[in-house]
């Protein structure tokens, strides 16, 4: 395997998290209820993270803001443009599989 210096490393990890959030903001068809139940995270638990990395950085951004970061839009905007209510399986399935946090 290729060496990668840190400051490498985290570049590549930065373009590959951009382009996943890209990818998230592209694809609003795919809820996130859907995201939990098969990948167990969703886009919440990414500006939840993307929000704990900037508090651990000293930078003060608020739920909100994080959320907007990764959405692309502010949260209630893209929840009343994009989700739709989830279905019994999907909760159930939600409740079995829910991290544990």
């Amino acid at each position: 395997m290729t060496e990668l210096s840190q400051s490498e490393r985290t570049e590549l990890e930065a373009a590959a998290f951009r382009r996943l959030v890209s990818h998230l903001q592209n694809r609003p068809d795919v809820q996130n209820i859907e995201l939990m139940n098969l990948a167990g995270f969703c886009r919440n638990c990414l500006s939840n993270w993307y929000g704990e990395a900037a508090k651990e950085a000293g930078i003060d951004l608020s739920k909100d803001e994080a959320r907007e970061i990764i959405y692309g839009m502010p949260y209630e905007d893209w929840k009343a443009r994009n989700q739709r209510p989830a279905s019994a399986a999907e909760l159930s399935a939600f409740e079995k599989n829910r991290p544990q946090d």
